[in-house]
């Protein structure tokens, strides 16, 4: 099979193209012939060296979502067939024209949606549900503040929780994305380049500020979303895009008594991941079948070109999600 491979730390020159032997699968997975791979962050950094994959993953050929069709199934995968379509969350090499994955970190992709759109959804999707839902416990008449609401996690978030009734508030980084995230769903946008988003949360919510914040930033923006939370928040954690060595005011902690958690999905256990997988099919999946959640892709790239669709997403000027699209034969 041919694979996008890391050929050694760097920029984004480093992606190449090469022929790789197809995966083994084991007995409770399936192998799926790849049509689309979704683009996220982690592959940037991936691609850097700063983001190891799991054991057991594999360690040169990035990639964390895909969409395809089952072509070979493990003698105990009970629910999938030969034929089926569908996406997943892999730990690693989705990169590639085959990839192989347990079965339960697979979804059937909806018939409105193609593969490239439904390759867009697994990484943002799984992450979304298990810190906001999961770990942020999110409740009903509760509010959310996510930031980088115009990347793919910001549009998952504002499409999930407005589906389900929450108010969601975003930042964002200029005035066009504001707008985009507020046509999505947001019910207000924060320009974090000329506004301080938690005093903008402060008026909006009329001091009370929001229940749980989603964040992938970390470093300054820590004190800022302590502040932003309401009695009893939760302050989820997912990446620290600007430092992971904070000095924060432990007393606002204690006297709002906040939550302050965070997660890394990559790494989980199976089980952990498959459990995910139900619930976003039993909950979300119906809105997607039924349109009122639609798949966001900025631009599709063939996998050749992984290198250019790299430069795009370390530009973050794209709105929405990259993808690379495997060329099948017969499609």
């Amino acid at each position: 099979m041919k694979a996008i491979i890391i050929t050694r730390p760097g920029g984004p020159e480093v992606l190449k193209i090469e022929e790789r032997p197809t995966p083994a699968y084991s007995s409770t997975e399936v192998l799926i012939k790849v049509h689309a791979a979704g683009v996220n962050r982690p592959d940037v950094y991936q691609r850097k060296g700063n983001y190891p994959p799991p054991q057991g993953a594999p360690q040169d050929i990035p990639g964390l979502e895909i969409a395809g069709v089952i072509t070979e199934i493990g003698s105990e995968v009970t629910r999938w067939k030969v034929g089926n379509k569908v996406c997943a969350l892999v730990m690693g090499g989705g990169y590639a024209e085959y990839c192989n994955v347990p079965e339960g970190q697979c979804l059937p992709i909806p018939g409105n949606l193609t593969f490239i759109e439904a390759a867009s959804l697994p990484e943002t999707f799984f992450t979304v549900w298990s810190n906001v839902f999961d770990r942020g416990q999110l409740k009903k008449n509760e509010t959310l503040l996510v930031h980088g609401g115009s990347g793919g996690i910001g549009v998952a978030a504002i499409q999930m929780a407005t589906a389900l009734g929450h108010t969601i508030y975003v930042t964002a980084g200029s005035d066009e994305k504001c707008r985009f995230c507020e046509d999505l769903g947001a019910a207000k946008a924060i320009n974090y380049k000329t506004d301080n988003f938690a005093d903008v949360i402060k008026e909006v919510t009329n001091k009370k500020g929001v229940d749980v914040v989603l964040d992938m930033i970390g470093g300054d923006y820590t004190a800022g979303n302590l502040s932003a939370l309401a009695e009893e928040g939760r302050l989820v954690l997912i990446n620290t895009m600007s430092g992971k060595n904070v000095q924060v005011d432990l007393s606002v902690v204690m006297r709002k008594r906040l939550t302050i958690t965070g997660s890394m999905l990559r790494s989980r256990e199976i089980a952990f991941k498959a459990a995910i997988a139900q619930n976003l099919e039993k909950i979300i999946w119906p809105f997607l079948a039924s349109g009122k959640i639609k798949p966001v892709i900025n631009k599709v790239f063939p996998a050749d070109k992984a290198a250019k669709a790299h430069q795009l997403m370390e530009s973050s000027e794209h709105v929405g999600k990259i993808v690379l699209e495997f060329i099948v034969d017969g499609s």
